[in-house]
């Protein structure tokens, strides 16, 4: 295996993509933060974005984050995904010093799931946050089951524990095995807000009532607002510190 910084293969920026794609909802590409604030991440971070190669040179996995001012304390910690991405471009251009890093995406092909690829990106990550001097690693989890219970709030989700005492999700158990602890719930990590027919498209579900809908891959429930012709989705994520 073999990892590398994404910006130095770029010929390899599709297949990575599909790597992500495959991982996640459509609805979570239509962020208007990420749309508006990603070009000058990946211009003036990609050091902090990788990728797992296999021995033909095959993305396998990867994952990215940004480096952010942090000082320390939960309640200086960014509203969650989207705030981060906004301090990190925000404080680069204002010229603060970041002082931790906060990882953003991981992915990993379905194909090699279960070899430790997440773990290794993340690692690698982490190693170059501190090889900076950043004297933090955070990240915004999105928790892989908690779709399964949108009802259920996310300080409460996140304290559900195996009988060995680590959590019922796996991708809080991955970064709990490499020694991260859990700080809070990241409550507006993401806002993504589209028309009633940019939400059928983007589920491929009906919604012809205006409610709350549970919505398949939603860590939360879906807003619909029929007569305002707008659907909210206000999805929250899992503070943790490495």
């Amino acid at each position: 295996m073999q990892i590398i910084t994404r910006s130095n293969r770029p010929d390899l920026d599709e297949e990575a993509a599909e790597a992500f794609r495959e991982r996640w909802p459509e609805f979570i590409f239509h962020d208007d933060v990420s749309k508006r604030h990603l070009e000058r991440v990946r211009r003036w971070f990609g050091r902090f974005d990788v990728m797992a190669l296999d021995d033909d040179g095959k993305v396998m996995a990867g994952g990215w984050g940004v480096p952010i001012a942090w000082d320390g304390t939960v309640g200086d910690l960014p509203d969650g995904y989207d705030g981060a991405l906004v301090r990190a471009v925000e404080g680069h251009e204002a010229g603060r010093k970041p002082t931790a890093l906060s990882f953003m995406a991981a992915a990993v092909g379905a194909a090699h799931d279960r070899r430790g690829l997440a773990g290794a990106v993340l690692g690698e990550l982490k190693r170059r946050a501190y090889a900076e001097g950043l004297s933090h690693v955070v990240a915004p989890l999105r928790p892989t089951w908690k779709h399964r219970y949108p009802t259920v709030p996310m300080a409460e989700y996140a304290t559900w524990a195996r009988p060995d005492g680590l959590s019922i999700d796996p991708w809080i158990r991955t970064h709990q095995r490499m020694g991260a602890v859990v700080l809070g719930p990241a409550r507006r990590s993401m806002v993504i807000a589209g028309t009633v027919a940019e939400w059928e498209q983007w589920t491929d579900m009906l919604f012809p009532a205006t409610r709350d809908y549970v919505v398949p891959d939603a860590l939360n429930l879906v807003h619909i607002d029929v007569e305002q012709d707008r659907g909210v989705y206000v999805e929250e994520n899992l503070w943790v510190r490495h």
